[in-house]
């Protein structure tokens, strides 16, 4: 199969930044994706429903003129969010979800939730009203192994929450490991999970080939074969559960080549290109286009889209940085060549 022509996908989790850096990579998911679900983890945070109109605003503004683009905007849970705030982000139809960060679980999470008891008064209200609650799944103590993050989220907070609220819709973000692929199958009606493309092409031996590579630290990190194996297993098996979410996450390269860097890894710029090389690898390239243009928008109640994007079997080789604000942004496969080529666009 050298032509793959999709139903034009959907980013149901992308950091887009906000300024120069927002100028910078917006572009990149508009050319491929009609819609994307943009985190809120910017400095100060996304915690209104008038901090998200303004920033939805300063991304369209940021789009190109002859692209088609559809920020879906979320809010930034915090224990100051109050239950009527969740009744004006359902009103205004352009937020469509409600960011779950445990506090120091990743970039920006600072201000996020450090004991989710004190957040069960929004969370009731986010039941009533359909909003979906977005999980960055990972406990962030100091005495779990950041490799174990996920499982111990997984079991000692998320399971407990969703007992507690049997009809709250909720997504659990870039999945990374077997057994977040066997909760969110087996899980009760409305929970699903995003994946992204590095989680199915990488396992952990990618940040320690050769030395350190800071481009291949995100969080949740990556993990091992066998997760990487049950990722790839879920995204191609046609469960509308899983659904794509690049998670894709640009710093730039000072940000990233330090003695602290920063996790993200940045795929925007080849998203669907690199879920094909995925897809392609298990022989399942015919259900890429349930996995990124259907199961997400089915799930969030929203439209599928009516027109296409055509992918073709010819190798490519992105820079090594692109233009980033006042700096340079790394992307992921930067100088290396990609399997498959974004041909054509129903954006203009």
């Amino acid at each position: 199969m050298n032509t793959v022509k999709l139903r034009r996908p959907d980013d149901w989790h992308v950091h887009l930044r906000d300024g120069a850096a927002l100028a910078a990579v917006v572009k990149f998911t508009a050319q491929r994706f009609g819609r994307a679900i943009v985190m809120p983890n910017l400095k100060p945070a996304i915690t209104t429903v008038a901090a998200a109109r303004a920033y939805r605003a300063r991304i369209l503004a940021a789009v190109p003129e002859h692209m088609r683009f559809e920020p879906l905007l979320t809010l930034y849970l915090t224990h100051d969010t109050m239950p009527d705030e969740i009744d004006r982000a359902r009103a205004t139809g352009f937020i469509h979800g409600v960011k779950l960060y445990p506090a120091g679980a990743t970039t920006h999470s600072d201000a996020g939730v450090t004991d989710i008891a004190k957040v069960y008064r929004v969370l009731a209200r986010m039941e009533e009203t359909g909003m979906p609650l977005l999980v960055h799944g990972e406990s962030p103590h100091p005495e779990v192994d950041v490799f174990d993050r996920e499982t111990h989220f997984i079991d000692a907070v998320l399971q407990p929450l969703l007992e507690r609220f049997p009809s709250l819709r909720v997504v659990l973000e870039h999945i990374t490991t077997v057994h977040a692929v066997e909760f969110v199958t087996h899980a009760r009606a409305g929970v699903a999970a995003t994946i992204t493309p590095q989680h199915l092409l990488l396992n952990r031996n990618a940040i320690f080939s050769g030395g350190i590579r800071p481009h291949y630290y995100c969080l949740p990190i990556l993990k091992r074969e066998r997760d990487r194996l049950a990722l790839l297993g879920a995204a191609t098996g046609g469960n509308p559960r899983f659904f794509l979410g690049t998670d894709s996450a640009p710093h730039s390269q000072a940000s990233k080549e330090n003695a602290c860097g920063c996790a993200g890894m940045f795929t925007a710029h080849a998203a669907i290109e690199l879920y094909a090389e995925a897809f392609e690898s298990a022989g399942r390239l015919d259900r890429l286009e349930a996995f990124a243009g259907h199961f997400g928008a089915d799930f969030y109640g929203l439209p599928r889209h009516d027109d296409t994007i055509t992918l073709l079997k010819e190798s490519w080789v992105p820079p090594e940085v692109y233009d980033f604000g006042d700096g340079a942004l790394v992307p992921y496969r930067g100088g290396e060549s990609i399997a498959w080529r974004l041909a054509e666009s129903g954006a203009t």
